[in-house]
């Protein structure tokens, strides 16, 4: 009668069993085969990206001009006294000769906040897009 190592009748009762269960192992080892499959192309691929080129032309910063407001409720655009009728006219002005130029608007601790609203104010009715306050 032919005989097999691993027949139900070669284990005695309770004995414990010396084999290894390899099923989780295959399980864990064809997820990774996968993941690999599914990733490699990927890693592989060219992303086309449209980087500058050293040495090309370079960008001139933009034109600043700055605008104090003073203690008195006056203004000075660039080191020139204006008054606060003067001012949108002052700015318009500059807006059309320099449409990129940057106004820095700053104001003297003891100015009145409603003149510091109103240059605000004329500089965005002036056309002026970059509007900047002076960092501390």
């Amino acid at each position: 009668m032919a005989g097999s190592a691993f027949s139900a009748s070669a284990y005695a009762g309770d004995a414990p069993v010396a084999e290894i269960n390899v099923t989780p192992l295959v399980d864990v080892m064809l997820v990774l085969l996968i993941i690999f499959m599914v990733t490699a192309p990927a890693l592989t691929g060219n992303i086309d990206l449209g980087l500058p080129v050293p040495g090309g032309t370079s960008v001139e910063p933009p034109p600043k001009a700055s605008l104090m407001v003073r203690q008195d409720g006056g203004f000075e655009l660039d080191g020139r006294s204006l008054a606060a009728n003067e001012l949108p006219a002052a700015l318009t002005s500059l807006a059309r000769s320099a449409p990129d130029t940057v106004l820095e608007i700053a104001a003297n601790a003891d100015a009145d906040y409603q003149s510091f609203a109103q240059a605000l104010s004329a500089a965005q009715d002036s056309g002026i897009e970059n509007i900047s306050t002076p960092t501390r």
